[in-house]
């Protein structure tokens, strides 16, 4: 078993490792098919090489080969390093910073076993998010990180580690580029053989800037999502007895089910990766398990029946909570009719299409909720429900979307109806053109079967996946009558629900206790509470006031529904002026020993600024301006101008590759004046300029906040726009 120390000591080559190859029992990514020619694939070999010197070459290059031949990628496994991988308390890596020991705490939750999805590939989520592409890179980065000084930046090129520069004390300590290739080349296609050439890599968002908090983020986002959407759809503040299906148990998606609970729901959620919903199930997120569709349907039955009876129980609303149907793509089946019970299980831990319900009356007057999770195709659940409404004439369900990985689709992202799990991961290597049709086919049949459920008092959005985007590229009935091209017939999660949140600048703002210690998180969150209710005690307004209310809750119930997974981190939803308070109030508390370590401040790249993404972050930008991406680029190197200690500029993200620009940051918080002034300049500009460009394309709500900001800042001014009052001026002066 490895030390620290001798993680950071640099490349262990004499003697090198044994190489245990790939390990057994754990999950592992799908086969690449960069469809390389020989030529190609010597270059490949030759450039992998190069981390190592030439007396170990002949020993190395057979077996990089066949990683190459077997798997599309050179891992390197042989150095995939012997040591428990988490993140370790801050005091324990051997750095001359704790700046440097902060970034390998980071580094190191993102490839811990319990947050990644493919650890042995160096993926964190979204089945493809590398935080490094071999074990060569991350070996060399630590040791960077453990002899850098405080004048010194190490500057990252899509996973390599190019080396430590000398810079000033001001600059970032890290600076991260990930798959910035030239445009024009910038396909799949090309992705793919350069990531197996080993010159690019596809950072994900949080992935590549070592900024993962395990499935937390997307659990808050979610619930945000789901609270939302209640409002704008069905005009209602409590979910209960509503249902709702959607995909995933991944890195993500996973949240869905956790989301559920949260929110007073009963889910059902289906996921394709056994080792996924084991991983789940473990985690106390999901309760119960199911492969039967049948099962499934005869639940959602009874929840209805329930629903219907509540109602009439002493006037109160429906009291079965929200029932959540989340069904990933295609799992391999376990047996009809296979059931797991939510306390432990001895089976395998896999089924099909189940529907959280109440069991009993009395578990509905209690309130009772459940996440279930479904083995099985999401296609085949929506046309179940299809066929129960043609039938019956119930609609079973209310609400509606996707987080399948479909920035991924034709490489283990989608998973077609009409093959089996391993069928499909077989298909996709062997022969990878009729696996795109099949793909495609399925897209097509879900689709129609959501049309059909949305003839009735039904409501689906895209939850920013690319679902939509692919589902047309397939020939799906998805087309918006005279829209834009970020439009479809069903709108965007951002363009419908969050995007206003966005525009006044509220955003996914986090920070992450390197002490690991959970007293620590547990005296930020009172902080975070104590700043929210005291700014709604100073008087905000009322959509403000919705949304602090919205992540007060959060926070005091974030410890009872366990959602730290890694390192002791936290997240929330807020505004400019309530990142900058909670981060002074950290700060503070760091100073004087209230919490006893350095505190790393980030955000999802999925923010006001950080992203430009035509169908996902910036889909509700109507000035023709949401595909170029001046925001995000001019975000990265604004706040590494204003006190980053690291920064972060990746092609793809969420939606995929090619398909948006996207940036990030991490702040280290130590309690000095310095760190506390970096905060309040860097952080508001963080918001600030998403804030002013949503402004300038003519979105009302970031017009208000901005002008408020410019009132209390005397140093911001913003270009304002004026609006076209006379929409006639412009049809006369076209006719000229």
């Amino acid at each position: 078993m490895s030390s620290l120390q001798a993680l950071c000591s640099g490349l262990p080559l004499r003697p090198l490792p044994e190489n245990r190859g790939r390990q057994a029992g754990v999950p592992h990514a799908p086969v690449r098919t960069p469809g390389l020619s020989p030529a190609e694939k010597q270059l490949a070999l030759r450039n992998s090489l190069r981390y190592f010197p030439p007396d170990v070459q002949e020993l190395l290059a057979p077996e990089f080969a066949q990683e190459l031949q077997l798997y599309g990628h050179i891992y390197m496994y042989r150095f995939c390093p012997d040591i428990e991988m988490r993140a370790y308390p801050i005091e324990q890596y051997p750095c001359q910073t704790k700046v440097a020991a902060a970034i390998m705490h980071m580094i190191m939750n993102n490839l811990d076993p319990a947050v990644a999805q493919f650890p042995q590939e160096l993926v964190t989520y979204g089945g493809n998010g590398q935080v490094f592409s071999n074990w060569a890179q991350f070996w060399l980065t630590m040791f960077y990180l453990s002899k850098m000084t405080e004048e010194q930046t190490l500057v990252m090129y899509s996973g390599h580690p190019l080396g430590l520069f000398p810079s000033s004390r001001s600059a970032p300590r890290l600076v991260i580029t990930n798959g910035m290739v030239i445009p024009n080349y910038s396909s799949r296609t090309e992705y793919e053989k350069l990531f197996a050439l080993g010159v690019t890599m596809y950072g994900q968002m949080t992935a590549g800037s070592y900024c993962y908090i395990g499935p937390q983020g997307i659990v808050h986002g979610t619930v945000l999502t789901m609270l939302n959407a209640a409002r704008r759809y069905l005009g209602i503040e409590d979910l209960a007895g509503k249902v709702f299906v959607t995909s995933g148990l991944g890195g993500m998606s996973g949240a869905q089910a956790k989301a559920a609970v949260i929110v007073g729901c009963i889910g059902v959620i289906a996921e394709v990766d056994k080792a996924a919903l084991e991983k789940r199930h473990k985690q106390g997120w999901l309760m119960e398990v199911t492969d039967s569709l049948d099962r499934c349907i005869q639940r959602l039955r009874v929840l209805q029946l329930g629903r219907q009876q509540a109602l009439g129980w002493a006037g109160l609303p429906a009291a079965l909570g929200l029932c959540v149907l989340s069904c990933f793509v295609n799992l391999a089946p376990l047996g009809e009719g296979r059931c797991l019970a939510p306390s432990g299980f001895s089976r395998p831990l896999l089924g099909a299409p189940v529907l959280l319900l109440c069991p009993s009356r009395e578990a509905r007057k209690k309130k009772e909720v459940l996440s279930l999770g479904y083995h099985g195709n999401v296609v085949a659940l929506w046309e179940r429900l299809v066929h129960e409404l043609d039938t019956t004439g119930e609609c079973l369900v209310d609400l509606g979307s996707d987080q399948t990985s479909c920035h991924n689709p034709f490489n283990g992202g989608y998973y077609p109806v009409q093959l089996s799990f391993t069928e499909a991961q077989s298909l996709m290597a062997s022969n990878p053109a009729v696996f795109k049709d099949l793909v495609q086919e399925s897209l097509r049949r879900q689709v129609s079967a959501i049309n059909r459920l949305a003839e009735e008092k039904f409501f689906f959005w895209d939850y920013g996946n690319a679902f939509l985007l692919e589902a047309q590229r397939a020939g799906a009935d998805v087309e918006k009558k005279g829209a834009g091209r970020t439009e479809f017939r069903y709108p965007s999660y951002v363009q419908h629900i969050m995007g206003d949140i966005f525009s006044q600048g509220f955003g996914p703002f986090r920070w992450v206790c390197t002490s690991g210690d959970p007293q620590d998180l547990a005296v930020t969150d009172e902080l975070a509470t104590s700043v929210l209710e005291e700014a709604i005690a100073d008087g905000v307004k009322v959509s403000v006031k919705l949304q602090y209310m919205d992540n007060i809750r959060w926070i005091r119930e974030a410890a009872r529904h366990r959602l730290v997974v890694g390192s002791q981190a936290r997240i929330l939803y807020s505004d400019q002026k309530g990142r900058v308070a909670i981060a002074v109030a950290i700060n503070q508390a760091i100073a004087c020993r209230r919490i006893k370590a350095p505190v790393v401040l980030s955000r999802d790249h999925h923010d006001v600024s950080g992203t430009d993404s035509p169908f996902r972050e910036t889909s509700n930008i109507y000035d023709g301006s949401a595909f170029c991406a001046d925001m995000a680029v001019q975000n990265f190197v604004g706040d590494a101008c204003r006190g980053a200690t690291w920064v972060a500029l990746h092609n793809g993200g969420g939606v995929g590759w090619g398909e948006v620009i996207n940036g990030g940051f991490g702040l280290v918080l130590d309690g000095t004046p310095e760190a506390e002034g970096r905060a309040r300049l860097m952080l508001s500009w963080d918001v600030s300029n998403g804030v002013a460009r949503r402004c300038w394309s003519g979105n009302q709500k970031a017009y208000e906040i901005i002008c408020q900001t410019m009132q209390e800042n005397s140093s911001l001014v913003v270009t304002l726009p004026h609006k076209v009052e006379d929409e006639r001026v412009l049809q006369q002066a076209l006719q000229l």
